[in-house]
């Protein structure tokens, strides 16, 4: 299947890639025709998914644990119990390809009971390389009679199902690990087709874990986060108002400036700013790369090194994780900072009608 792939100039550096012009839905859904899609877990990824290669045809079927809200959920989105929908355990058996999309600790936890649904020549579909990468600390060591291959939407859940209704998509990831049928490829690039990426680019399981925990904690999560509370910190302490601080260092940013970025890029939005901002921003944003540099190389090395699976197994393996994490989360709710944030976001004319 290489001579289908097309070659696109990156910044210079020419990589492969697959659009819907290469791989059409339908000849996704021929490769995919005698395949049973088994979804397991609806809840971050699984929905998004689910639906999208519901809705384009192919054969699905979601595994979840009964009594939850995520079953409840599924049910909500018109999967059937004993239809559709099944515990965990048989849909894995049910399955041809089995999507691994539970939480990476909850991989874990169910792996010593999944490993013994697997049968021959089934394909084991990942959305993130971390299982497999870090094994030493997960203890997921597929069998080496089934494919085991990797799509990676690069978005959250919510967004591939929101960029496959407007009829967008989502840029995705690929890799094989494990190519024991001889079709691993064309199940892989046919599956990441069917759940609507925009374009597939190559990558590894290892490339992948690396580059996803990196901006996951770096500018996509966390850098954001602390970046944009040390401005908002900074504008407070000398006497802006909270509403003037959250403007400038959020509202402008998510509702305006992001959007041309996405658009056209940093340049063309740099070009499109006053003289005055464009002067600022090209000065200072080399002492701000200079500045952080040093931390995203830190950042690097503690994500390669396992570090940072083991922190994250470790406490999202804890009987009382969930409770942690809400008061986290509540904590940040309630600064003052994004409490004025939900004032502002009341404030946008949408919010108002």
């Amino acid at each position: 299947m290489e001579d289908i792939m097309a070659k696109i100039d990156f910044g210079g550096v020419l990589e492969e890639v697959i659009t819907t012009e290469e791989i059409t839905l339908e000849k996704a859904r021929e490769s995919l025709k005698n395949e049973i899609v088994a979804v397991l877990g609806y809840g971050v990824q699984g929905p998004g998914q689910a639906l999208n290669l519901r809705d384009n045809g192919i054969n699905v079927i979601v595994g979840q644990r009964k009594g939850t809200a995520s079953w409840d959920r599924a049910v909500a989105d018109g999967f059937v119990p004993d239809k559709t929908l099944f515990p965990l355990e048989e849909a894995a058996e049910k399955g041809t390809v089995v999507q691994f999309l539970l939480s990476d600790a909850g991989q874990v936890a169910l792996w010593p009971t999944l490993k013994n649904f697997l049968n021959e020549s089934d394909a084991l579909y990942f959305s993130h390389g971390f299982s497999i990468v870090y094994k030493d600390q997960t203890g997921i060591i597929p069998p080496k009679n089934i494919d085991v291959i990797l799509v990676a939407p690069k978005g959250s859940g919510r967004t591939v199902r929101t960029n496959f209704l407007d009829g967008s998509g989502i840029n995705s990831s690929f890799a094989i690990f494990q190519d024991y049928t001889g079709r691993a490829k064309e199940r892989t690039l046919a599956l990441g087709i069917a759940i609507g990426s925009g374009y597939l680019f190559r990558t590894t399981f290892e490339n992948e874990v690396y580059s996803d925990l990196t901006g996951e904690r770096g500018v996509l999560l966390g850098c954001l986060s602390g970046v944009m509370e040390a401005q908002y910190t900074t504008l407070r302490k000398n006497g802006h108002s909270p509403s003037e601080a959250f403007n400038e260092t959020v509202e402008e940013l998510t509702q305006s400036l992001i959007r041309l970025v996405a658009e056209s890029g940093m340049d063309w939005m740099f070009g499109n700013c006053s003289t005055t901002a464009q002067r600022g921003a090209l000065d200072w944003a080399p002492r701000f790369r200079d500045a952080v540099l040093p931390l995203f190389d830190q950042l690097y090395e503690s994500v390669i090194s396992g570090k940072e699976t083991k922190r994250i197994l470790e406490a999202n393996s804890a009987p009382d994780y969930r409770e942690k994490l809400q008061k986290e989360l509540d904590e940040m709710k309630n600064s003052e900072m994004w409490k004025t944030g939900e004032s502002v976001r009341a404030l946008r004319p949408e919010n108002r009608k």
